[in-house]
């Protein structure tokens, strides 16, 4: 098959459809044969396929958060065992300071060798986010963790299959042998080969691709679907303008972002200096994860059909400065940093780029668990409206884009019932296009467990922008048993009785532009 220094259009959109497809079967195969509830019905997980140098090539529609990190994870895994990497071997990594997001999602990452088995040619990831992975609260998702191992095990770059031999005990050892260790190893382990099926799948397609066409020509489209990515980037950026925004959180802290356009160059600067130094608090986000805010956001500027990948990036140049709450230093706590603080950084650069109210600002992290069961959800809320179209009522935004476990699924599994899941009215923000409404979610527990919620926009509202009003904050609270109420912060560990309701009202998104008055 000959190659050429020119793309030709039809197969460039050959190639970038395959090269999602193959994505996409990995998350089939990873769906069908997880063990745990998160991954298998909240579809809490993402797949993708990178080039040699560790640059996303594509992905498939999964969790913004997750892609746009991964890359980071990839090149540590280079950086760090790249003269020992073998056919055969599989590694495992969640360090939230190599790439990582928080401790919970945890990536399987396989090296593709050429026929000869003598050069890399590729790499294949999928991340999970597991339903514990110890720490000091069941499910993962501490409100109160001030340190990361606080937070559960870390893996970095470990070595989970060697030359097509599964390293349980290993595995095993590693899970139990911590301070805080995980409270159900074998659900993590029927996950982690769950990954490395999926991988595995990635791996097949990959080698058929190079069967088919050939290594020189599935390469070079590689390329030219990153330069294409690139140059719709480029396109968006032409048309926007320089605008800076400070956005407050519940517990004080700020972002701070201005955004600078280039127009000889089209590109962009995004500017972070001015943001809140590193936290005591869990509201740390790993440098990898404001990044991946920072993608998602360009990436969902440009109209053309085009999949994440490096490209993106190319035309944009990120400052974060080193020990701010958006680029941390280890042992700092980041579990919340990954679910909430990213959520406030896309909020902050579409109000600076004055192109979208804030949406719910939170993904209402819902843990409960105890020594026989843990369980994780993200609960959706209203989006925020933009120049020419209203929020969407209950759904989940920007960095998360899991789904909640049937109710059936979830009250066979856990001794829990879901006793009311409703919209929350008018909770959205008015204006000429208004907010999105959030939701009301009761749950009653029919067991002792200890729940947790990890949560944001309970004090400050999501903001309108050109005269649209704020979105409702959120609530959190407990209705007791004998009838007493309770109310909770935006971060909470309570120990819930049989017979209690825990109450999670989501926030609204805010309105865009002023309500016309029509005084005739």
């Amino acid at each position: 098959m000959y190659t050429t220094s020119q793309p030709d259009p039809v197969r460039l959109e050959i190639f970038k459809n395959l090269y999602q497809f193959i994505a996409e079967q990995m998350g089939i195969v990873l769906q069908n044969t997880a063990a745990s509830v998160n991954i298998k019905e909240r579809l809490d997980f993402s797949c993708a396929i990178f080039d040699a140098s560790g640059l996303l090539v594509a992905n498939a529609p999964h969790i913004p958060v997750h892609l746009g990190s991964m890359s980071e994870s990839i090149r540590s895994l280079i950086n760090d065992k790249g003269n020992t990497l073998k056919p055969g071997n599989v590694y495992l990594s969640n360090n939230p300071y190599n790439g990582g997001t928080h401790l919970p999602d945890v990536t399987a990452i396989t090296p593709v060798f050429d026929e000869e088995e003598k050069q890399i040619i590729f790499y294949v990831a999928s991340r999970g986010h597991q339903a514990d992975i110890g720490g000091i609260t069941p499910g993962s998702m501490p409100p109160h963790s001030t340190t990361v191992e606080e937070e559960g095990i870390l893996f970095d770059n470990f070595l989970l299959v060697e030359q097509g031999n599964f390293r349980e005990n290993q595995v095993r050892e590693t899970l139990l042998n911590h301070p805080y260790p995980a409270r159900n190893p074998d659900q993590n382990i029927a996950d982690f080969k769950a990954q490395i099926a999926a991988n595995e799948r990635g791996v097949q397609e990959l080698r058929k691709m190079v069967s088919q066409y050939g290594l020189d020509t599935v390469q070079a489209y590689m390329k030219f679907v990153q330069d294409n990515a690139e140059e719709s980037v480029r396109r968006a950026i032409d048309v926007l303008k320089d605008g800076s925004f400070i956005y407050e959180m519940d517990d004080g802290a700020r972002i701070q972002v201005k955004v600078t356009i280039n127009r000889e160059n089209r590109s962009a600067t995004i500017d972070f200096t001015g943001t809140s130094r590193q936290l005591n608090t869990n509201f740390n986000a790993p440098k990898a994860v404001t990044q991946a805010a920072v993608l998602y956001v360009f990436r969902t500027l440009v109209d053309d059909s085009i999949p994440l990948n490096g490209g993106c990036l190319k035309p944009l140049e990120i400052i974060i400065p080193e020990g701010c709450m958006l680029n941390p230093t280890y042992p700092a706590a980041v579990v919340a940093g990954n679910v909430e603080t990213s959520q406030t950084i896309v909020d902050a650069l579409y109000g600076a780029l004055g192109i979208m109210a804030a949406s719910q600002g939170t993904m209402n992290n819902f843990t409960f668990g105890n020594d026989r069961y843990q369980y994780y959800e993200t609960i959706c809320g209203g989006s925020g409206a933009g120049t020419n179209f209203d929020g969407t009522h209950a759904v989940h935004t920007h960095m998360t884009n899991s789904r909640l476990t049937d109710p059936e699924v979830l009250e066979t599994r856990y001794p829990v019932l879901v006793e009311s899941f409703s919209l929350r009215p008018h909770s959205g923000g008015k204006g000429k296009h208004s907010g999105g409404n959030g939701v009301i979610r009761r749950i009653k527990f029919l067991e002792a467990m200890t729940a947790n919620i990890l949560s944001g926009h309970r004090v400050i509202p999501p903001f309108g922008l050109n005269g649209g009003e704020a979105g409702q904050v959120g609530r959190n609270w407990i209705q007791r048993q004998d009838g007493t109420q309770e109310n909770l912060n935006s971060t909470a560990t309570v120990q819930m009785q049989p017979g209690d309701i825990f109450v999670i009202e989501t926030p609204g998104g805010g309105g865009f532009g002023k309500v016309s008055c029509d005084r005739s």
